[in-house]
C-alpha cells in the first residue's frame, strides 16, 4: 500500500502543480462586449458624463441639449471612432483577461471569497488596462467632447486624426497621455468595486434564494447582481471628474498650466465646491451599471459559452 502511495506522488504533484492554461479565448470575449458596450448605450452616456464633468455649472438638460444642437444624434456619438473602439477592443480583453486570470489565482491558490476574487481581479485589471492601452485613447475622447467645433474666420475645423498628430507634434507622447494617473486611479478603484461588490450581490442573491455556494445563478440575477455593482462603484466619481479636468481642452484661463492631481483637485474645488467633485455621476452610475452587465453579466456567460467549445 505504501509502495502505491510512494508510486502515485509524482503524479499527484504533477497534477497539483500543472499550471491552468491560460484562457486567451476570453481576449476575444473581452474585446467584444466591450465594443458592443460602448456602441449601445456606453458612448451617449459617456459623452453627456464627459460634458457634465467639463462644465461644472451646467445641469443634465442643459447637457443634453447643448449635445443635441452641436449635432443632434451623431453629437452623442462624439469619438466612437476611432478613440472609443480602439479603447473598448484594448481594454477590454485586457480587463476581461487579466481579472479572470486573477481571480482564478486568488480562489484556487489563497481560497479567497468570491468578493475579495473579484477586487482582486479588478485591481489586477484596472491597473493592465490603464497603463498599457487607455492613456492615450480616454485622453482622445475627451478631446473630441471638449474642443471647439466652430471654425474662426472660415477656417477649417480639424478632424480627430489631425488633432491627435497635432497634440503629439506639440507635447510629444506625455501630451495624448495626459492624466494617465488619473485613469489609474479611477479604474482600479472603478472595476475593484464592479467585480467585487457584483460578487458580493451574487453571494447574497444565492443566500436569499436558498442556492449552494458556487451554484449558477440564473441570467436575470446575474444581470441584477451587475447592475447592484455598477452602479454602487461610482462612489469614486472625483476621480472621474480629476481625469476629464487635466484632459479637457475647454478654454480655463484658471486652471494650472501643468495640472497635477493634487492641483487638479483644489482648482475644481475652488472654482465649483465640492459638489463640483460629483458633476456627471447620474450618466456615469448608468454608464457603470451598463459597462457591468456587459462585461460581468454577459461577458461571464459569454465566456462560459466560448470556452466549453
Amino acid at each position: 500500500m505504501t509502495q502505491l502511495a510512494m508510486k502515485n506522488l509524482p503524479e499527484m504533484q504533477d497534477a497539483v502543480e500543472q499550471k491552468r492554461p491560460i484562457p486567451y479565448k476570453n481576449l476575444a470575449v473581452g474585446a467584444f462586449m466591450n465594443i458592443f458596450q460602448v456602441t449601445t448605450l456606453g458612448q451617449p452616456m459617456e459623452v453627456l458624463k464627459t460634458h457634465l464633468a467639463a462644465n461644472r455649472k451646467d445641469t443634465l438638460r442643459e447637457a443634453c441639449q447643448k449635445t443635441w444642437t452641436r449635432g443632434r444624434i451623431p453629437a452623442f456619438y462624439q469619438g466612437l471612432i476611432p478613440w472609443a473602439w480602439l479603447e473598448a477592443s484594448t481594454k477590454g480583453a485586457i480587463l476581461v483577461l487579466v481579472s479572470t486570470e486573477v481571480e482564478y489565482q486568488a480562489r484556487t491558490k489563497f481560497n479567497a471569497s468570491p468578493t475579495m476574487c473579484g477586487v482582486l481581479g479588478g485591481i489586477g485589471g484596472g491597473i493592465a488596462q490603464s497603463y498599457l492601452t487607455m492613456g492615450m485613447t480616454t485622453c482622445m475622447k475627451t478631446v473630441e467632447v471638449t474642443r471647439t467645433k466652430v471654425a474662426s474666420e472660415g477656417a477649417k475645423v480639424p478632424g480627430s486624426m489631425e488633432t491627435f498628430f497635432q497634440i503629439l507634434r506639440e507635447k510629444g507622447i506625455r501630451g495624448v497621455n495626459k492624466g494617465v494617473n488619473a485613469v489609474a486611479l479611477r479604474q482600479v478603484t472603478g472595476w475593484s468595486s464592479r467585480i467585487g461588490i457584483s460578487r458580493f450581490a451574487e453571494e447574497s442573491i444565492r443566500s436569499v434564494n436558498g442556492k449552494d455556494k458556487g451554484e449558477k445563478l440564473k441570467f436575470g440575477e446575474k444581470i441584477l447582481a451587475s447592475t447592484i455593482g455598477g452602479a454602487l462603484s461610482c462612489w469614486n466619481q472625483p476621480f472621474e471628474v480629476l481625469r476629464v479636468e487635466m484632459q479637457s481642452m475647454k478654454n480655463d484661463p484658471t486652471r494650472p498650466a501643468s495640472p497635477t492631481i493634487i492641483s487638479t483637485f483644489k482648482h475644481i474645488v475652488v472654482t465649483s465646491g465640492i459638489k463640483g467633485l460629483f458633476r456627471g455621476v447620474v450618466p456615469r452610475i448608468g454608464v457603470a451599471a451598463w459597462a457591468t452587465i456587459c462585461m460581468v453579466g454577459f461577458g461571464d456567460t459569454v465566456k462560459e459559452m466560448v470556452n466549453r467549445k
